[in-house]
């Protein structure tokens, strides 16, 4: 059995390790934030414009709210999206075939071609970044980001809940309890 020294010590380096986690997460989240803004709004579509054509493309016709939970946004905010690429003639509405009541979410040709012109250029520049790293490192390094990807759905977007808002303690600067 582990003594309490080296159980303290690993959770130490847990911490610390998560510290620097978030540290790096943070940083490559915000530049690749700032590179889709920047690369994508070039097309006069927004990011999450892209996104649903991504959705829509990668899975094929959809319903409203199965491309509002494929996004993470409210039903809404999607209707929004959608909205602007039907008029941009990226996305049409049909009826179902199965059930003429229900509209399905359909990415026109123009539409497709927009979102791979935009793919590739984003993948070209994928290749650029990671070129200089052995092939073994590559294929780690994504292996890794998959995974951290995955756990992170699985914990914070599919109902494990990543807490309240709320503050556990006191509201001032010291938050002490009690």
């Amino acid at each position: 059995m582990p003594s309490q020294r080296a159980k303290a010590s690993k959770e130490t380096a847990l911490l610390t390790d998560a510290e620097a986690l978030n540290a790096a997460v943070s940083q490559l989240v915000r530049v690749y934030q700032f590179r889709d803004r920047d690369r994508i709004c070039c097309y006069d579509i927004s990011v999450t414009q892209c996104y649903a054509l991504e959705a829509l493309v990668e899975h094929g016709p959809s319903r409203s709210q199965t491309l509002a939970d494929a996004l993470m946004l409210d039903k809404s905010t999607t209707t929004r999206v959608v909205d602007a690429l039907v008029k941009k003639g990226y996305v049409v509405r049909q009826a179902e075939a199965e059930d003429a009541r229900a509209l399905a979410l359909s990415v026109t040709p123009e539409g497709r071609a927009l979102y791979e012109r935009i793919n590739n250029e984003l993948v070209e520049q994928q290749a650029s970044l990671i070129q200089g790293l052995d092939p073994e490192v590559r294929r780690a390094s994504i292996e890794v980001i998959r995974r951290l990807a995955r756990a992170a759905q699985d914990r914070f977007v599919s109902g494990v809940s990543v807490g309240s808002c709320e503050p556990s303690c006191g509201t001032d600067a010291t938050r002490k309890c009690g």
